[in-house]
């Protein structure tokens, strides 16, 4: 007699928590609850059977029915509120919470120093374009001049990826290529990452952005060069601000300089971001060596030209305080959203 009544309160619990469940509205979840735990409900009409028992066996039925008409009654509750919240779902909302902002994603700031830069040129005649990552040892080398028993030939600087192919350890292969293509005058600037084995660390990273700028024409002096960066210089750092060219040597350009702009931070009086020289480089550039020319069939004797390349994620650290370049490739939200 014990073992039935159990069965019957497992069973009522059971079909009741499925009736539930699947109830819409408040009048529906009303007439189950009466019908199940109502005084002429089911478990009523259960509970009539302990008249057969002994005084022993009551309490363990009545324990079990108690249990059983708590969890109804809750699942009941739960599934009256639920109904509430989906009929009208404004009336739940707590107006007294704080607002909850989406995160929305922003422009890198090497993007955004690197669109800045093409506009800038842009204005000054010159053209966007992009090249091939993966070079061939001619194009990245031989046609600029490079012989290939110099230095940055070494495997140390440069990741190979067979006997003839690399990745670009620079963006002036593109030079190589647009003169291939077209006759003078040309004006392009091309950015786009470069490749080579340098450490991960505060200054340097193995892949980085890089700027190429490349014009050529009849007539092009080191006037119209320097006059060309200083104004770049000028438009993006501000008005106030100085250029200086210092000697240097690349392969591809003769006379070469390093350029070097007044710094940022302390407008030149020297600090420590610029080592006290008041100072700070932003690329190397030249006049075209007129081997490049031989090398992609321009007349050296009658076109000249100049090319440059800067550094954008140097030139955003300049423009953003940023401390250490590795904060450019974490992708830490909390450091990209500031450029948001």
């Amino acid at each position: 007699m014990v073992d039935d009544l159990l069965e019957q309160l497992r069973e009522l619990e059971k079909e009741g928590a499925g009736s539930i469940a699947t109830a819409d509205g408040a009048e529906e979840l009303e007439r189950l609850r009466v019908d199940l735990l109502g005084r002429k409900g089911r478990l009523t009409g259960i509970l009539r059977g302990l008249g057969g028992l002994s005084p022993e066996e009551r309490p363990r039925v009545g324990a079990e029915a108690n249990r059983v008409k708590e969890v109804l009654s809750a699942r009941i509750d739960e599934r009256k509120a639920a109904c509430e919240v989906a009929a009208a779902p404004e009336a739940h909302v707590d107006l007294t919470l704080p607002g909850r902002a989406r995160w929305r994603g922003g422009v890198h700031p090497v993007t955004l120093v690197v669109d800045e830069i093409c506009d800038i040129f842009r204005d000054l005649g010159f053209s966007r374009v992009r090249g091939h990552e993966v070079e061939t040892v001619e194009y990245n080398f031989v046609k600029l001049n490079t012989p290939l028993d110099h230095p940055a030939v070494d495997m140390h600087d440069t990741f190979y990826l067979g006997e003839s192919l690399l990745l670009r350890t620079h963006t002036s292969p593109v030079q190589a290529r647009v003169m291939e293509q077209f006759r003078p005058p040309v004006r392009v600037v091309v950015p786009g990452m470069v490749f080579r084995r340098d450490p991960f660390d505060a200054s340097h990273a193995p892949g980085f952005e890089q700027l190429e700028g490349l014009a050529v024409d009849e007539g092009i002096t080191f006037v119209d060069f320097k006059a060309t960066i200083s104004e770049f210089a000028r438009r993006f750092f501000g008005p106030t601000t100085k250029t200086r060219f210092r000697p240097s040597f690349f392969p591809f350009t003769e006379p070469s300089a390093e350029v070097d702009v007044s710094c940022q931070l302390c407008g030149g009086a020297g600090c420590s971001a610029c080592k006290r020289t008041g100072w700070m480089e932003i690329g190397g550039a030249g006049m075209v060596d007129p081997a490049v020319f031989e090398a992609v069939g321009y007349d050296p004797e009658r076109y000249t030209g100049f090319a440059f390349g800067l550094g954008p994620a140097r030139i955003a650290m300049q423009r953003y305080g940023i401390p250490d370049i590795r904060l450019l490739y974490e992708n830490d939200v909390r450091f990209l959203e500031q450029f948001v």
